[in-house]
């Protein structure tokens, strides 16, 4: 997987795009918020979450859909269950991914971020694919944007306190941040 900066579109993963983008206010990318989504709640591989980013969910199949439905919401990535991976918008545009959102003092995270889900709940693990895609994709982004670190990866929890869990208590931070650092050490 390798992320071109001129368009922002990373090779060799699905390109599905959203319509919920736009330009970065300043086109800068200094956070990286880590998500978790299935759709229905609790089911993997239903296609359901790219039709959500896309404005196509049908309403019809479940109940739960008919809530969510106008809803306009994106990330630039989804890491799926077996690790495969699609981008849904540029990494030079803002995806609709934080809400209402706050880090290091700063409002409005979408603006000066990067949004990655993984899908799954707050009720379970994630997978070792997962894990082992999040780590590469994560190399790209912090190789491409100066302005990442390691310590600017956070979750959805952590820039929206009591409006959101995600990527919830059995995603494995230490797992993510020390394979990222042997990276980092090793490149020394």
């Amino acid at each position: 997987m390798q992320l071109d900066p001129v368009t922002g579109w990373c090779a060799d993963v699905r390109h599905c795009p959203s319509p919920n983008c736009n330009a970065r206010p300043l086109g800068e990318v200094s956070l990286l918020v880590i998500h978790n989504i299935s759709l229905p709640p609790g089911q993997f591989a239903t296609g359901k979450v790219q039709q959500f980013f896309q404005n196509c969910l049908p309403t019809e199949e479940h109940p739960y859909f008919a809530g969510i439905a106008e809803l306009r919401v994106s990330a630039h990535f989804l890491i799926e269950r077996d690790g495969a991976v699609t981008q849904f918008v540029s990494c030079n545009e803002r995806a609709w991914h934080a809400g209402v959102s706050r880090f290091e003092g700063r409002e409005n995270c979408n603006d000066f971020s990067l949004g990655i889900e993984l899908e799954g709940t707050d009720h379970e693990p994630f997978s070792d694919a997962q894990y082992d895609t999040l780590v590469v994709l994560s190399r790209q982004l912090l190789q491409a944007y100066p302005s990442l670190a390691i310590e600017r990866i956070c979750g959805h929890s952590d820039i929206a306190p009591g409006r959101k869990t995600d990527p919830g208590p059995y995603f494995d931070w230490a797992r993510l941040r020390a394979a990222l650092r042997l990276d980092k050490e090793s490149a020394k």
